[in-house]
């Protein structure tokens, strides 16, 4: 086989990690694309109208670029040679107002989207409650007023806004569901605050965008949006079963742990948010060497059984 020949194997690997790559990339944009609520939706909006504005001066360019090449090919006799040509008000002024409009309407469009979907503006002012604690390397969610509290599942009812406080117990990580819309930090020390909504009964994807160490590739979990009939029977259901998180249980669940699997506390200590807020939980335990997955009640859905 010659030196400069790729062997057929090498060839097809090569090509299914660039057709993989390629598909992750797609998947990702695939969420943004599909929105299950208000927030979604005019995200996806801004997205369009900025890729439209975007494409004025993108494809007009694209053309008088290949236009300029063909007309001035070497074959072409009538093609006018001006060697001492060197300014033209006229493409000057064109030149310099298209991407001033582009600037312009990218500006307006962005200052609208900015007040309109602040992340701290209430969609509704009744609204459920989720405070969010970010971990290495899992999701704890407390239902202050339902006093219970899941973790790498997020149960929500469908058409009911609902209003997060996030914050972050180790490191910065991001809080982000793609179909519900606004990727939103989660710091230690702060709480963010975040509107979002579900139009309709579904499961989808949430995830962290922001690399926290070597868990980070598994820190996901999943939205379970149900009926509002289905959220108070898995509230009353959670309640009547599983363990309480109170500190003790806080402490282990802050250990360093990876691909933990879904689960519930049936009580929640009163002010532990606060306290994990305020930084007055004491440190817990350091990472195991083999960083088992966190044993708990597994969430079971009402409406799916």
């Amino acid at each position: 086989m010659p030196r400069n020949q790729i062997p057929p194997r090498r060839w097809s690997k090569r090509r299914a990690a660039v057709i993989g790559l390629g598909a992750v990339s797609l998947s990702g944009c695939a969420g943004v694309l599909d929105p299950q609520g208000p927030v979604g939706a005019n995200d996806r909006t801004i997205l369009l109208d900025a890729l439209a504005i975007m494409l004025a001066i993108v494809l007009p360019t694209i053309a008088l670029a290949l236009a300029v090449a063909w007309r001035y090919r070497a074959s072409n006799s009538r093609a006018r040679y001006l060697p001492e040509w060197a300014f033209s008000g006229r493409i000057e002024a064109i030149v310099w107002s298209i991407p001033a409009l582009v600037v312009m309407f990218l500006s307006g469009v962005i200052w609208i989207g900015c007040h309109q979907l602040d992340p701290a503006r209430p969609l509704s002012p009744r609204s459920l409650e989720v405070q969010v604690v970010s971990l290495d390397w899992k999701w704890l969610f407390i239902y202050p007023a339902q006093g219970v509290a899941s973790v790498n599942q997020l149960v929500i009812p469908a058409g009911v806004p609902v209003h997060f406080q996030i914050t972050s117990a180790s490191v910065m990580n991001t809080f982000f569901v793609p179909q519900l819309g606004s990727m939103i930090y989660a710091m230690h020390g702060m709480v963010t605050p975040l509107n979002l909504q579900a139009d309709r009964p579904g499961s989808y994807l949430g995830e962290s965008t922001q690399f926290s160490g070597d868990g980070f590739s598994d820190m996901n979990f999943t939205v379970r949006s149900v009926t509002p009939a289905a959220f108070a029977t898995w509230a009353t259901a959670t309640r009547g079963a599983g363990p309480a998180l109170d500190l003790p249980a806080y402490l282990r669940l802050e250990q360093q742990s990876q691909r933990v699997a879904p689960f519930a506390y049936r009580q929640v200590q009163p002010g532990l948010f606060e306290a994990i807020v305020r930084g007055q939980t004491p440190p817990g335990p350091g990472p195991t060497p083999e960083a088992p997955s966190h044993s708990g009640r597994e969430i079971a859905l009402a409406a799916g059984r």
